[in-house]
């Protein structure tokens, strides 16, 4: 059974009695432990996609199967308490609290879970040794350089131990050598067993995926395993 089985999904958009079509009749399914890009040029849908996926909008039509479940029944609650138990997010701006320690921005979707609280600090710990910022647990988010910010986003997608990861343009705002650290972070959580969605318009970037859904204008106009697929480098997280 795959782990994400799309139907016949779109999405549109009302906006002062104009409609807008974004997403059209989609079909794919992504197997538990893979590790898929989805890419597209910019205002392809792809980011609207990706929201559907990890339960932060709902289609206008079709079926989202999540480990055999159809998903679209759901309430906002039970939505809510699937995504908090089952995914991550990793965004291109970081998100991350200004003027708060690394510690306290990791922790904060502990206090979402069922983890206790007395758990926090070391949860928290654990998740920023596995992208290497162990030393930076009291810096400020604010004192951090945007490769540090992206792994402590990363350590914070982490922290609930989810079973996907989204991240959405993860290296959009980094250089090329905090894009390789970030990449290969990537890489190492999916050999661990967790599944990684990647949104990109970079086609470098979505070739360190096995397997590559392109969009465009809406539709799925290919859907391919990589063949020469790109490895973040070796050593670089320090």
């Amino acid at each position: 059974m795959p782990l994400i089985k799309i139907t016949d999904l779109c999405k549109d958009y009302a906006n002062d009695g104009v409609l807008t079509k974004v997403l059209h009749h989609l079909n794919f399914e992504i197997a538990k432990g893979e590790f898929t890009a989805l890419m597209a040029p910019s205002g392809s849908g792809k980011s609207t996609l990706m929201h559907i996926l990890g339960l932060l909008d709902r289609p206008t039509c079709g079926i989202y199967e999540l480990d055999g479940k159809d998903v679209t029944k759901l309430s906002d609650d039970e939505l809510a308490e699937l995504r908090n138990h089952k995914m991550g997010f990793v965004f291109q701006s970081f998100n991350l609290l200004p003027r708060t320690s690394v510690l306290e921005n990791v922790k904060l979707p502990l206090f979402y879970g069922h983890a206790p609280i007395d758990q926090h600090d070391e949860l928290a710990k654990r998740a920023l040794e596995s992208v290497g910022l162990e030393h930076r647990l009291h810096y400020l988010s604010n004192q951090l350089s945007g490769g540090e910010k992206q792994r402590v986003a990363i350590a914070r997608a982490l922290v609930t131990n989810p079973e996907v990861i989204f991240a959405d343009e993860p290296t959009g705002n980094l250089d090329s050598k905090s894009g390789g650290q970030v990449m290969e972070i990537l890489q190492t959580l999916n050999q661990s067993g967790r599944t990684i969605i990647l949104v990109t318009h970079e086609t470098y970037t979505a070739e360190h995926a096995q397997r590559i859904i392109r969009l465009k204008d809406g539709e799925i106009v290919s859907d391919e395993k990589v063949r020469d697929r790109k490895t973040a480098g070796d050593g670089l997280i320090k």
